[in-house]
């Protein structure tokens, strides 16, 4: 993966750490969403995607540790659609985003690292893009949750139409607003894209599960959203949704600790998952002695 050094697009996201993707609440581990989060995509090769992408990966990791950098960053592999790789990085501020890239940029001995690294890595690549996103407050529900016991992030991609930005916030309050009463389980972290290829009307929201049953409760859930909407509430909600959303797209991301650079505080919350311990090999046994020929 080509991390965050200075010319980010050239060598350079669902976000997250103690100290970078999140704040950690010290009540109890909750994580309030970074302002500025990048996403960085990496499409991979068919075949390589398992442990020849984790090696390559594993450079960055390295390289990161060995300089001891603050700015720590979030690994996922896809599990639906196109085989990739998702990488979060958080930052409180556009302006603490630059401050990184320029640390990066100085610091000669990480730079070639991770140059090095990037160059073994993009041979197991078709393809790569990054995009640059703002967090949407007003359009997230419940939104400071423990991620760091999450093993999930469910991302839906939603695509406005021009000129119907109002529909858009419309609908969002519906929903924020339907579910905000219908169920205290339902939470969610909304973004806006703002740089890359990928913007315009473009709103990533992020929903963090500790497991897939959450999916299958999840639809109980909707039931009692409609309930609570009433018919009335409900074809208003479609009428909105044909009128502000051009499309959207709904994908499932599994959290991967050995594509991941997290702070201690964050792997210390379950270090049997981020910070496993790995087995050491077993003792080869001595060779028998050879058997002296007879006399």
């Amino acid at each position: 993966m080509k991390r965050n050094i200075g010319l980010w697009l050239v060598l350079t996201f669902l976000t997250v750490s103690a100290g970078t993707v999140t704040a950690q609440d010290n009540a109890g581990y909750a994580m309030a969403p970074p302002k500025v989060l990048v996403l960085q995509r990496e499409f991979i090769k068919p075949g390589v995607a398992g442990a020849p992408h984790q090696k390559t990966e594993s450079a960055f990791v390295q390289a990161m540790t060995a300089a001891k950098w603050p700015t720590h960053y979030l690994g996922m592999d896809s599990m639906s659609g196109p085989s990739r790789a998702i990488f979060l990085v958080g930052y409180d501020s556009f302006a603490a985003w630059e401050k990184d890239n320029l640390a990066t940029q100085k610091n000669a001995t990480l730079s070639a690292a991770l140059d090095r690294a990037a160059v073994a890595d993009g041979q197991l690549l078709t393809s790569y893009d990054a995009g640059v996103l703002a967090y949407r407050e007003d359009m997230s529900l419940r939104p400071n949750v423990n991620v760091a016991q999450a093993r999930y992030f469910e991302v839906m991609r939603f695509k406005v139409r021009q000129g119907h930005d109002k529909e858009w916030e419309d609908l969002v309050k519906m929903y924020m607003k339907g579910y905000g009463k219908a169920t205290s389980d339902q939470h969610w972290a909304t973004y806006q894209s703002v740089y890359g290829m990928d913007n315009g009307g473009v709103y990533l929201v992020f929903n963090a599960m500790k497991s897939l049953a959450e999916v299958d409760s999840g639809m109980g859930d909707s039931k009692k959203f409609e309930a609570q909407l009433g018919a009335d509430g409900v074809k208003k909600l479609a009428e909105l949704t044909a009128a502000c959303v051009e499309d959207v797209q709904t994908n499932l991301f599994m959290f991967n600790p050995k594509l991941s650079y997290i702070s201690d505080d964050w792997a210390k919350t379950d270090p049997a998952f981020w910070k496993p311990k790995v087995a050491a090999p077993a003792a080869k046994p001595a060779p028998k002695p050879e058997a002296k020929p007879a006399q």
